[in-house]
């Protein structure tokens, strides 16, 4: 069952669709393809951290979704963690992407893999193998990144399923 959280009126407010910027207009036409519930949010300033987020939006650090992007020898993937959990564990993650070793990825590789720079990295990017903290399905909406840092993704975690290429859940 979801928790209910604090966030629940923010879909309500969310940005109107022409006020949001033309370089999200992929990322929402992926989003509405789902059916489910989402909303970009803009910020006042760019949130570098999910405790930042948490106390902007007032909502529970664990309702926050960092993404990550890794690599590994396989190339590139995508983790998706609560941002209650501590310090990512990159070793214990690397058998569910089916690899031997991975790693967080580069700066420059990531906004290559992605479009955006680490702590903005949206929370759907279809082309990378995902994995997902199960952690963050035990919430109604979680926030995170949309690819851009003046604008911050709100969501069902269902959506995570539904718009990206997840090849597992994983609670370590």
């Amino acid at each position: 069952m979801d928790r209910p959280d604090k966030g629940n009126e923010e879909l309500a407010d969310s940005a109107r669709r022409e006020d949001i910027p033309a370089s999200l207009f992929t990322l929402r036409e992926l989003l509405d393809s789902t059916g489910l519930p989402y909303a970009f949010l803009p910020n006042a300033r760019p949130l570098r951290s999910a405790q930042e987020g948490a106390s902007f939006f007032g909502i529970e650090i664990a309702q926050t979704a960092p993404a990550l992007v890794a690599r590994s020898e396989a190339g590139f993937h995508l983790v998706i963690v609560s941002g209650a959990r501590g310090k990512v564990d990159f070793g214990a993650l690397a058998p569910l992407f089916g690899v031997r070793s991975l790693g967080l990825a580069k700066p420059v590789e990531v906004e290559r893999q992605t479009g955006a720079r680490p702590g903005s990295v949206p929370l759907v990017v279809p082309k990378l193998p995902c994995v997902v903290d199960e952690g963050l399905f035990s919430w109604e909406r979680i926030y995170g990144g949309s690819g851009d840092p003046g604008w911050t993704l709100c969501v069902h975690p269902k959506v995570l399923d539904a718009a990206n290429n997840v090849v597992s859940h994983f609670r370590v």
